[in-house]
């Protein structure tokens, strides 16, 4: 469902990107691991096409990233899910669909705000009031009502507290079992190992080990991380 192959890019004749090549398969997590300016969000923004690679080739699905419209299929949640804070998560989940081209009833739009566990009294209350977990579990709805294919998320656990993380864990594992596709930069090696199906590393630029999850446990990957970085 994710494919990248042999993927370069080069910001002022530096590398970002080093033949960066894998495949990722429908209702699978991979979990990118690497220092800050390794190449994780590079390699996000060229998936999204926010930029463009230098050479190789990215595919979602059957869609060439940069050839073939991809925008329908992908949905993005960054570190910080960018709301609107004077509006409420119906109104949120509402103006974000409509802009991807759904349009869906109030019920409709609860059912997919109840799906990602956001509580129902909190569906009309301003985005102004919510806690990180919550805009986050609105951005997950909007990949639902956009019916993505793949969902793309940098840090998503960053500053979230374990309950949060814990259901937000729950949560991208639902997705996965849909048959999602989730693909996550992360630092978080602990909840990787609990999360993923497949756990990438990178080091300047370049992707140094996939590892599938049930071959490792966390003090191992943690071992293996410090050795590689």
């Amino acid at each position: 469902m994710l494919k990248a192959i042999n993927i370069t890019k080069s910001y002022d004749g530096k590398l970002a990107l080093k033949i960066v090549t894998f495949e990722v398969a429908k209702g699978e997590i991979f979990c990118l691991l690497g220092q800050n300016g390794a190449g994780k969000t590079t390699t996000i923004n060229i998936f999204l096409g926010f930029i463009k690679m230098d050479n190789g080739q990215a595919f979602i699905g059957d869609k060439e990233v940069g050839i073939d419209e991809t925008s329908h299929l992908t949905a993005y949640i960054p570190e910080t899910v960018q709301l609107y804070g004077n509006l409420s998560g119906v109104e949120n989940l509402d103006f974000f669909s409509r802009l991807a081209g759904f349009s869906y009833s109030t019920s409709e739009l609860e059912t997919f705000l109840n799906k990602t566990g956001l509580q129902s009294e909190a569906h009309q209350r301003r985005l102004s009031t919510y806690s990180k977990g919550m805009r986050q579990k609105v951005g997950i709805a909007i990949a639902l009502a956009k019916n993505a294919a793949v969902i793309f998320m940098d840090e998503p656990t960053s500053g979230l507290d374990p309950k949060a993380t814990s259901e937000f864990t729950k949560i991208c594992k639902e997705l996965a079992e849909m048959g999602k596709v989730i693909f996550m930069a992360t630092h978080d090696i602990f909840n990787a190992v609990e999360l993923a199906t497949t756990i990438g590393i990178m080091k300047e630029g370049s992707l140094v080990q996939q590892i599938k999850s049930s071959d490792i446990d966390a003090g191992q990957l943690n071992q293996l991380y410090l050795e590689t970085i």
